[in-house]
């Protein structure tokens, strides 16, 4: 693996600005990887790695950032708890670490660094140099991952018996004997609006 400084340079030009959530990020993932086994996540160990993150801020790109691991590529699951942690998991040996962001290491920032007024460069500065037990709190857990949350092809498309959307993932609800997506279940979060699409040129 790359040496912390590289990783947060790369964790920065990715996320758009150094913050002290990437210095979070980064140390976090670091410190949880070499816990799980887990030294080359992006080449050797791609495969082997899945994280799932509790928080949508700064911290997790730095988390994506290190590992490698995505959305996109279904390694990556986000679980919107809004705590800044994430669990690491090594899906050959299914040792896994859950690792904590201490709410501690705020104010004691200002013992490593008491020459930095301001307050978040003190806290980037000091997260940088800041001993790990203080810094964050690493828990051995067990995670139960449903097959259809792995990476993979999925293992089944249904469509929805309201609105004709197809739901994969094994995402749909079964209501009165009826296939819906999540939406049509109850859970939508838009509202259509009815009106010509301006893009489409309206039918003579």
């Amino acid at each position: 693996m790359e040496s912390f400084e590289q990783l947060l340079a790369e964790s920065a030009r990715i996320h758009g600005h150094i913050c002290a959530g990437q210095v979070i990020g980064v140390r976090m993932t670091m410190a949880a990887l070499e816990r799980i086994g887990i030294a080359d996540p992006k080449g050797a160990d791609r495969k082997k790695l899945y994280v799932l993150v509790e928080i949508d801020r700064c911290a997790t790109d730095a988390i994506q950032s290190v590992t490698g691991c995505s959305l996109g590529k279904r390694s990556l699951r986000w679980l919107d708890f809004g705590v800044m942690a994430a669990t690491f998991v090594n899906l050959d040996s299914r040792r896994a670490v859950r690792a904590v962001a201490r709410e501690e290491a705020r104010a004691l920032a200002e013992s490593y660094c008491p020459d930095v007024a301001d307050k978040y460069q003190r806290q980037l500065q000091a997260y940088k140099v800041m001993p790990l037990d203080e810094l964050f709190t690493f828990q051995e857990v067990e995670v139960e991952i449903p097959a259809c949350a792995l990476p993979g092809r999925p293992l089944r498309r249904v469509q929805c018996d309201r609105c004709g959307d197809w739901v994969q993932d094994c995402r749909e609800q079964e209501h009165n004997g009826r296939t819906l997506c999540r939406a049509c279940a109850g859970e939508r979060y838009y509202r259509v609006i009815d009106r010509p699409d301006p893009l489409v040129a309206p039918s003579s």
